[in-house]
């Protein structure tokens, strides 16, 4: 169908169009051959174009001679013409001269205007510029929905049917896993872990219940995923202090204490492995294997007032090769974090 409409197009459209063409992507493919070792069939083809294109360039710079330079037009009078002048030389020797009416004038047609040759390549020329142009910045271009567009980050996840423990209906101020992931999905996050070109995977909210208590004391949840780093932030309405939580330390696994203030509120700031659990959804009716140590991660627990009077905030980054940010950027998320939660994230 392309070939049939090139042949359509004028002679001096098509053979200017048809040589920079070739020329372009006879030189192209020659590169490709030559640098990016792309072989000796892409070489045979590069140079198959541009022989192609050498011959067009021959008949055009043969036609354009031929415009400039027309042949001479042929004589019509025929091969007996020095018999008929010896014929007429004595027809006017015998036959007197006889007036002959005047010859009307022939008339005169109006000069066809011919094409402009350099008129018409530089037509096509900048016809195919338009058409390359077209195409090159249909590449880069951002499309909305397009492969090359940048993924949108992923917006927090709650189970709206899901029935609120009565836990929360107790707990006077007590926030929501949706509240807590609202607060935590900030556009800045990416950028406070280290990481700015990336966007969040996964975010998500629940509405959980400390464990050991009887599902009376609150403990909403919210997770945030990138590819390098999973941050996650709990709260928990219990009565258990920082400063208790700090004694308790020297009991458990806890690596790696540190004793700060984040926003005038005691904090601490602690280590521990994160716990690996493998599930069996195969049709073998196993269990899964064992509970097994999984990454280290680096928890800042934050005190929900300045007075420490019970309840903490934990902000807990890990990845699952292992490495950690710094502690700054986890102070950082607190501090950024911290006011949308107690003013609300609207």
């Amino acid at each position: 169908m392309l070939g049939f409409l090139v042949r359509l197009l004028p002679f001096w459209v098509r053979e200017p169009l048809l040589i920079l063409v070739g020329t372009v992507f006879g030189v192209r493919i020659l590169y490709l051959a030559l640098v990016d070792d792309a072989g000796w069939v892409a070489a045979a083809i590069g140079a198959v174009f541009l022989l192609g294109t050498a011959l067009r360039v021959r008949v055009v710079v043969h036609a354009l001679r031929a415009r400039r330079h027309p042949a001479p037009a042929p004589s019509t009078d025929g091969a007996g013409d020095a018999g008929d002048r010896g014929v007429a030389a004595d027809a006017k020797v015998t036959a007197p001269a006889t007036p002959q009416p005047e010859a009307a004038p022939a008339a005169r047609r109006p000069a066809e205007k011919e094409p402009n040759a350099w008129g018409q390549a530089a037509l096509a020329i900048g016809l195919f510029a338009v058409i390359g142009a077209a195409f090159w910045f249909q590449d880069r271009l951002p499309t909305p929905g397009g492969d090359d567009a940048a993924p949108e980050a992923a917006t927090c996840r709650h189970d709206e049917d899901a029935k609120l423990p009565g836990a929360y209906r107790t707990t006077p101020g007590a926030v929501t896993g949706e509240d807590l992931c609202r607060a935590l999905n900030l556009p800045a996050l990416p950028g406070l872990l280290g990481t700015p070109t990336e966007t969040a995977t996964y975010a998500s909210g629940t509405d959980n219940t400390a464990p050991l208590t009887d599902r009376k004391v609150a403990q909403p949840e919210a997770r945030i995923e990138f590819d390098t780093y999973t941050v996650e932030l709990s709260a928990t309405y219990n009565k258990l202090t920082v400063d208790q939580y700090q004694g308790l330390t020297a009991y458990g696994n806890e690596t790696d204490v540190k004793e700060l203030t984040v926003l005038g509120r005691p904090a601490l700031l602690t280590s521990d492995h994160m716990m690996k659990i493998q599930i069996d959804l195969g049709s073998g009716g196993g269990s899964g294997g064992p509970v097994e140590q999984g990454p280290l991660a680096r928890t800042l627990t934050v005190a929900f007032d300045a007075q420490d009077r019970g309840g903490s905030y934990d902000f807990t980054v890990w990845s699952e090769s292992g490495a950690l940010p710094e502690d700054r950027a986890v102070i950082s998320i607190a501090e950024e974090v911290l006011p949308r939660i107690a003013h609300g994230t609207e």
